[in-house]
């Protein structure tokens, strides 16, 4: 599994991630990450960002990356290519000014009507019980959460959503969309027991579609990726049932 370049220049490296590969080192497998890739091709990155450690408190290896996305989802990702640029995104991502579009195909007949907008503002927090992130009310261990959906598409078990995080949190549109009923196919944290594989899909339908925010130069920028083979032929798949 290879990334691919979208776009490059002095200051920021812009990647499609394929779908089933890490970011970063997770401390528990010693397979191939993101982060490899790109500390491979571009070693002075390794000197990019802020430290941080894994489970284990072991330096973790996070070359010039600002965001991350989970294993299982694929699409668009920013890397830093200077300790400037770095901080130039981190600034934009903790105040909120980038915006990120999700496709996403989910479990059921999500009823909203086309151009309408949904919205799930609900605080996200672990679990006592699993341990997991959930939706739940506010707390003194939440974290406001808010995202945004629009209908693209439905069928009669399935619906394809694109979805608008506006804020950034830990499974924020997995654990969201979970909690209106309709979770993410394939998603087998969060929706363990549910039907799977989806017309052929049998990895988390979730895809990192666009990614708009500034540039170092002052220049608003969008980015975006066509759906991969994989999420594209299910959708057409459920088209032909």
């Amino acid at each position: 599994m290879q990334p691919s370049i979208i776009y490059e220049d002095g200051n920021v490296l812009i990647l499609n991630k394929p779908a089933g590969l890490m970011v970063h080192p997770d401390g528990k497998s010693a397979e191939p990450t993101l982060a490899d890739w790109i500390a491979e091709r571009y070693p002075t990155l390794a000197e990019v960002g802020e430290a941080q450690l894994d489970a284990h408190g072991e330096p973790l290896l996070r070359p010039g990356l600002v965001h991350r996305l989970d294993r299982e989802t694929s699409g668009v990702i920013a890397v830093a290519k200077t300790q400037e640029a770095f901080e130039h995104l981190k600034e934009q991502f903790k105040n909120r000014l980038v915006e990120k579009v999700y496709c996403a195909l989910v479990y059921g007949a999500v009823q909203i009507r086309r151009g309408e907008e949904g919205s799930i503002n609900a605080p996200i927090g672990r679990s006592r019980v699993s341990g997991r992130w959930t939706a739940v009310r506010p707390g003194e261990k939440t974290r406001e959460a808010l995202t945004e959906y629009r209908l693209r598409e439905r069928f009669r078990d399935y619906t394809v959503l694109t979805v608008i995080p506006r804020t950034g949190r830990t499974h924020q549109i997995r654990v969201h969309l979970k909690s209106i009923g309709h979770a993410v196919v394939c998603d087998k944290v969060y929706a363990p027991k549910l039907f799977c594989p989806v017309a052929g899909l049998s990895r988390l339908g979730l895809h990192a579609e666009a990614l708009s925010f500034t540039l170092p130069s002052g220049k608003w920028k969008s980015f975006s990726v066509p759906l991969p083979g994989d999420l594209a032929g299910a959708l057409e798949a459920l088209r032909n049932l």
